[in-house]
């Protein structure tokens, strides 16, 4: 097996992880208010995650393989070592139930092997600071759409009866849901394509200047699809219940913002955390009801991970590259 299929191989795995890592992203809400059961959610988010292909272009992507780090110093040995690096940190979030952001996990770790292998003038800080500038932005920008959709709906909905605006948004979630797993597939298949299109790069067999093969695309989203329909039920429970509890239309609003959110920055090409987008927007949600019914104990513990997550993930990409390079 050559170095390049094992570095496609494992970006594939961690886009997999990636896909059930955040499966609490799409299923979360819906979830937690019983609009769907477990499995029909990961069915419904899978689907959707999939066919998200067919609606954005590739910006995020093109982001990721030529604004992060100069292509002329990247080796498969730094891809691989940061694959790896997000990788371990991914399986280790989970584990603890911690919804942290894998976009900035292979972020971190790209940028933390291509240092180890040719120094800090290797990276494009200009991208960096763009993309670390939005684990405050995202969550922001999704709390607040989804504040001003659920303070509308409030007053919109506030002479129906509550189990006639229940049952109405039960049926809307299936909307908002659909929209926001759209979106996530849009943002976050797109990030292990342009690590498989700079792995090409690094081979020899593509230019900066070709466009990303069509199988590449195919194949992340398949990953993304197959790691969301395994659940990753832990992260679902810290994000549905520990947050803040949400009724149906609080769930829509969550989902709505969301989506909106991603839409926009897979448009502008900004690799966000999706993860931090429906976490800000179910705080959102959840605060229009009253600052307390939001467990701020819970958000502070996830938004230090969302702050560790870059150094650690490149401090480890950096070592996997330093032991790697006993091999190669």
């Amino acid at each position: 097996m050559t170095l390049l299929t094992i570095v496609i191989s494992l970006t594939l795995i961690f886009d997999i992880i990636n896909g059930f890592h955040d499966a609490a992203n799409s299923i979360a809400t819906v979830v937690s208010t019983k609009v769907l059961t477990p499995f029909q959610a990961v069915m419904w988010a899978a689907f959707f995650n999939f066919i998200a292909f067919l609606v954005f272009g590739l910006h995020v992507a093109n982001t990721i393989a030529k604004g992060i780090v100069h292509s002329d110093i990247v080796t498969l040995q730094v891809v691989m070592s940061g694959v790896i690096g997000a990788i371990i940190w991914n399986l280790v979030t989970w584990w603890f139930g911690i919804p942290s952001s894998s976009s900035h996990t292979l972020m971190g770790g790209f940028v933390g092997a291509a240092i180890a292998h040719a120094g800090f003038d290797s990276v494009f800080y200009s991208g960096i600071l763009k993309i670390t500038a939005f684990i405050i932005l995202a969550p922001v920008i999704g709390m607040f759409v989804s504040m001003v959709i659920s303070l509308i709906l409030l007053n919109v909905c506030k002479n129906f009866s509550y189990q006639g605006v229940n049952k109405t948004f039960r049926r809307l979630q299936l909307v908002s849901a659909a929209a926001y797993s759209i979106g996530h597939g849009a943002n976050d298949a797109q990030k292990a394509m342009g690590i498989i299109f700079v792995a090409l790069i690094a081979a020899g067999k593509l230019t900066a200047n070709d466009s990303i093969p069509f199988w590449v695309v195919i194949a992340c989203h398949i990953a993304m699809a197959i790691g969301t329909l395994m659940g990753g039920w832990r992260i679902v429970k810290t994000m549905g219940t520990r947050i803040t509890h949400l009724r149906p239309f609080e769930g829509f609003s969550a989902e709505t913002a969301g989506a909106l959110t991603l839409y926009s920055t897979s448009i502008l090409g900004i690799p966000v955390s999706t993860t931090h987008t429906i976490t800000g927007a179910i705080i959102g949600a959840g605060a229009t009801k009253r600052i307390s019914a939001v467990r701020w104990g819970v958000t502070t513990n996830i938004i230090i991970a969302w702050i560790i997550t870059i150094p650690i993930t490149s401090l480890l990409a950096a070592l996997v590259f330093y032991l790697s390079s006993l091999i190669f």
